[in-house]
């Protein structure tokens, strides 16, 4: 027996119906039925937002994107930390109240 046979005559309906009735009574029925209701919004909501989690960013996006955001090449990078030791240096001498001289700092410790 096929589940589309279950409601192929109108009486069939009538008795699930009266069944339905009979178990949860007319006073629990609307709020079954609401309670249904919110889970089946709750269901659907959590569906589309998994499909949406699953959609690739648009290209368009992502070539809009910041220069900052791409990463330096090796060589800017290292230039950088030089240049943030030699300020680190620069203000930890003229803390002490020696200012490091242009030769002291470019040398090796």
């Amino acid at each position: 027996m096929n589940f589309g046979d279950l409601f192929d005559s109108p009486w069939k309906v009538l008795i699930i119906a009266f069944v339905v009735l009979v178990l949860f009574g007319s006073k629990k029925l609307p709020d079954a039925a609401r309670s249904l209701g919110r889970s089946m919004r709750i269901l659907k909501a959590e569906v589309s937002n998994l499909h949406d989690d699953e959609k690739p960013e648009d290209v368009t996006s992502q070539a809009s994107a910041p220069a900052q955001a791409l990463p330096a090449s090796p060589q800017q990078q290292i230039e950088q930390l030089q240049q943030q030791v030699r300020d680190l240096q620069q203000q930890t001498a003229t803390g002490n109240g020696v200012p490091l001289s242009e030769t002291q700092r470019t040398q090796p410790s």
